[in-house]
This record gives structure tokens, C-alpha cells and sequence, in this order.
């Protein structure tokens, strides 16, 4: 019966009401969509890196280093001689080293030249077909091959660049051996095969000339390599040699990503303290609104109370109110936040081919639930007390 009422009430107030619900629902999106859009990232970032204790490469930007050669997302800073990484994979402290090649792609999709170590690391499955053993043969991530409609036997050629619009190269195709099953890692948007393969088709299109020469006097270059110690110590010591002996820069995946996301933490922190604002002028805009509405229906609250009413039952309708505007906003704020997530998700795919679309329910959705119902009990609450203060006597004698 209560619920019955205050639903009534909520309804003869369609214009509060709405704004109520609206203040609350875009307070809460907002700390949604930044509270599941922030995890999804750190989670994707940190499972990525997991592993890995170093990138070297050509010297530039560290964090563009780590962003080009781990997460696939940023031009790389430049290619390297494949000896001088070697050299520095011959250290007793290097427990492997695993070389990558890129500068191509097809339909926006990286071409990665690589060896089976790199499929080791990211624990892949092939899910069709085999692995890459000949020249020019590849194995494509799910997400590749699912996008771009590739089988295994069909033959494409690349793109020069990382660009979709780039010349392509079209003397020489890769041809599809294999594809992976899912990983849920950067791996899903590669297309992979061996250094061999790259450096085939960048021969081929750099002349004649350079296909004439022996290998043995070509020195062959990669865009970066992962490093992992056998112990701390080599992540204690050799970063900082590379940086300063060598033609090569190190950069640390752990401490880049950490200072990015201590970036965007700063901005994501701004949002979500201007999201509890709004939280908080929406539960301004409850109290106001059952102020008012206390005021307006004062001759009808000494009514209810003249015919049997009790001063608590009323208190709870009016307090029911303002739970079921908090609830009301908070469905509403997920609905909207999860929208926006794909949407973002949508525009991520295309742009980098990340993907960000968990929709699950996260467990700090959960305390926003309680803080939504908390900023609508203690909105309802304040002007609801003024029921026991009603003189019944003198309101029905005043009207």
C-alpha cells in the first residue's frame, strides 16, 4: 500500500521527479562508465605485460616504445640492428629474448614478425590449421580472422605502414596457415609470422639490388625485442646500461604503464568528484522537491492522520520516495554507463582494435548502489521529519 502511494505521489510530480531521477542517473553513469571503462584498461594493460621485464629498441619515447612493441596501439620509435639486440641476449642475466618486426598491416590489422617464443609467452592455442613454417605463411589472432573474413589457404598482401591506406605490396602475398583461438590479449589483432617473411617483402620492395646481396653482408634489422631476466638483478642493472652504452633505449613496461595510468588517473579522478557533485545536487534536488511537496500536502497529511494514520507510516512513505528516485537514477545511470561503454568499446575496435565491452556488474557498482540509496533515504529524510511536527488540529482548522 505504501509503495502503492508514494509511486502515485512520484507520478503527480512528473517534473521534479524526472529532474531527480535525471541529476542522479547521469551522477551515477559517469562514475560507472569511469569505474568500468578505468578497470577493463588496467586489467587488459596488466595482462599484457605480465612477463615481460624490459623493451628495447631504437631510442625515442620509452612509453611509445612500450606502446608499439607490447599493446600494438602507437608507431614504433625506429628499427634496431637484430646483432646489437643479440649482443645484449648473450648477457648471463637474460633468460630470453623474443624479436619483433612490424611496419605492415592489412585492413588496419598488424603484420608482427616474430618467432614461437612470442606465441610461448602469450600461452596461444591454434584453433585451426598450423603454425608458420615457410616464407611468407602467417597465423592470424581470432579478432583478425573474424573481421577480416581470412581462412585458413586464402592468400592477401600487405600494406606498407601501420595505416590501412597505405601502397601495398602487392609482388609478394602472405598466405593464412593458421588461427588462433581467443587469448583475450593483444595477440587477437595480430596477424603473426616470421622475421624471414618481413624481411622477404621489405626486400622485395627496397630493389633488386638488395635481393642480390648475401645475406651474410645484410644487416638485418627488427623493430624492437622483450627481455626477461633470470633474476631482479638484471632489472636492476641493465636498463640503465642500455640507455647509456649502447645505440639502443630500455624501457620498463611496469613503470611506463604505471605512470600513464597515474596521468589519466589524475583526469579520471576529476571526473568522478565532478559525478559525486551531481550525485549530491540530485539529492539537493529530492530534499527540495519533499520539502515542497510536504508543505503542499500538509492539509492532506493531517487528514491521513485524523482518520488513523500513523505519524511513522507516513514518514516511511515519503522516505519510500526518495529510495525509489535513487533506484530509479541508479538502473537508469547503469543502463546509460553500459551504453557508453560500448559505444567507447566501438570506437576503441576501429581505431586500435581494443576491446573494452565487459558489461558484468563490477563490485564498486555494488557501494554505488548503497551511496545512491544512502544520498535518497538522507534527502527524504530531512523534509520527512516535519510530519511529526504537524499540529493536526491547527492545519484542518486553518483550511
Amino acid at each position: 500500500m505504501l509503495l502503492k502511494i508514494s509511486w502515485k505521489n512520484i507520478l503527480d510530480k512528473k517534473l521534479n521527479s524526472f529532474l531527480c531521477v535525471l541529476l542522479m542517473t547521469l551522477g551515477i553513469a559517469m562514475i560507472s562508465l569511469l569505474m568500468l571503462l578505468g578497470k577493463q584498461l588496467q586489467d587488459k594493460f596488466a595482462k599484457n605485460i605480465s612477463g615481460i621485464d624490459l623493451v628495447v629498441g631504437a631510442k625515442g619515447s620509452p612509453l611509445q616504445l612500450i606502446l608499439s612493441s607490447v599493446y600494438q596501439i602507437d608507431n614504433p620509435t625506429g628499427n634496431v640492428y637484430l646483432d646489437d639486440v643479440q649482443n645484449i641476449a648473450q648477457n648471463p642475466m637474460v633468460k630470453e629474448m623474443i624479436p619483433l618486426s612490424m611496419g605492415d598491416n592489412y585492413q588496419g590489422y598488424r603484420i608482427l614478425g616474430t618467432n614461437k617464443k612470442y606465441f610461448e609467452h602469450f600461452k596461444t592455442q591454434l584453433i585451426d590449421g598450423k603454425m608458420f613454417k615457410g616464407n611468407l605463411e602467417v597465423v592470424l589472432g581470432a579478432q583478425t580472422a573474424q573481421n577480416t573474413g581470412l581462412k585458413i589457404g586464402d592468400t592477401f598482401a600487405s600494406s606498407h605502414g601501420l595505416d590501412a591506406a597505405g601502397e601495398k605490396h602487392g609482388e609478394k602475398n602472405y598466405k593464412v596457415v593458421g588461427i588462433l583461438d581467443f587469448n583475450n590479449s593483444v595477440v587477437d589483432n595480430l596477424i603473426l609470422t616470421s622475421l624471414n617473411s618481413v624481411w622477404s617483402i621489405h626486400d622485395h620492395a627496397e630493389g633488386e639490388q638488395h635481393e642480390a646481396e648475401a645475406d651474410s653482408t645484410v644487416k638485418r634489422e627488427i623493430t624492437s625485442a622483450i627481455i626477461k631476466f633470470r633474476s631482479p638483478m638484471g632489472m636492476m642493472t641493465m636498463p640503465r646500461n642500455i640507455n647509456q652504452n649502447s645505440k639502443l633505449q630500455a624501457a620498463v613496461p611496469a613503470i611506463e604503464v604505471n605512470r600513464l595510468f597515474e596521468l589519466l588517473g589524475i583526469g579520471i579522478e576529476g571526473l568522478q568528484f565532478l559525478a559525486a557533485v551531481i550525485m549530491l545536487i540530485s539529492g539537493i534536488s529530492v530534499f527540495v522537491s519533499l520539502y515542497n511537496s510536504l508543505k503542499e500536502r500538509k492539509y492532506e497529511m493531517a487528514l491521513m492522520l485524523s482518520m488513523g494514520a500513523s505519524r511513522t507510516r507516513l514518514f516511511l512513505m515519503l522516505l519510500l520516495e526518495g529510495i525509489i528516485l535513487s533506484l530509479l537514477g541508479f538502473i537508469a545511470g547503469i543502463v546509460l554507463s553500459r551504453t557508453g561503454i560500448y559505444f567507447i568499446s566501438k570506437a576503441l575496435s576501429q581505431k586500435f582494435h581494443f576491446d573494452v565491452s565487459q558489461f558484468t556488474l563490477q563490485t564498486g557498482e555494488v557501494y554505488l548502489l548503497i551511496g545512491a540509496l544512502f544520498v535518497g533515504i538522507f534527502a527524504a529524510a530531512l523534509p520527512s521529519i516535519g510530519i511529526y511536527r504537524i499540529n493536526i488540529s491547527k492545519t484542518l482548522a486553518s483550511e
